[in-house]
């Protein structure tokens, strides 16, 4: 499982012209699920995300996490976070989990969050979406819960 977080000053996603999600500050986050990920996978990435310090404290270093910092979550399903594009110019999305496996722990991944403490608006699953965002910093993260595994 893999996420793009992303410090915003305000984020919202609009389907068919309709806002279906928006915040203000907090982070607007790219979720990605390939075929062996699980609930724990899950786990991982909202505990993370969660008290991930990107936020600045009042000396101005990041120090906060959403959760100090009062903010929230802007959760968007994206499963072309696992693009393959070492062939040719078009990308496959063979490592993307299909939606029947992606959707309920998409699902479960936005309700850890919450129950951590953490507000969380969501786009639509399988849907095309308009994603608006003012970054903040900007400060973009890339975390893949397989790194956990990997000795540093």
């Amino acid at each position: 499982m893999k996420i793009v977080v992303q410090r915003v000053k305000e984020g919202q996603v609009t389907v068919n012209q309709e806002v279906v999600g928006a915040i203000k500050a907090g982070c607007v986050v790219l979720v990605g699920i390939t075929h062996t990920d699980t609930k724990d996978d899950a786990n991982y990435l909202a505990n993370k995300l969660v008290h991930l310090r990107v936020f600045e404290d009042e000396n101005g270093k990041m120090n906060d996490s959403v959760l100090a910092f009062k903010g929230a979550v802007l959760s968007i399903s994206q499963f072309t976070l696992y693009s393959d594009t070492r062939k040719g110019r078009r990308p496959n999305f063979m490592e993307a989990a299909k939606p029947d496996v992606a959707e309920p722990l998409y699902h479960y991944f936005n309700e850890q969050v919450e129950a951590l403490g953490v507000p969380v608006e969501t786009g639509r699953f399988g849907e095309m979406m308009d994603v608006e965002l003012v970054n903040d910093g900007p400060v973009t993260l890339v975390i893949d819960s397989e790194e956990r595994h990997k000795k540093g």
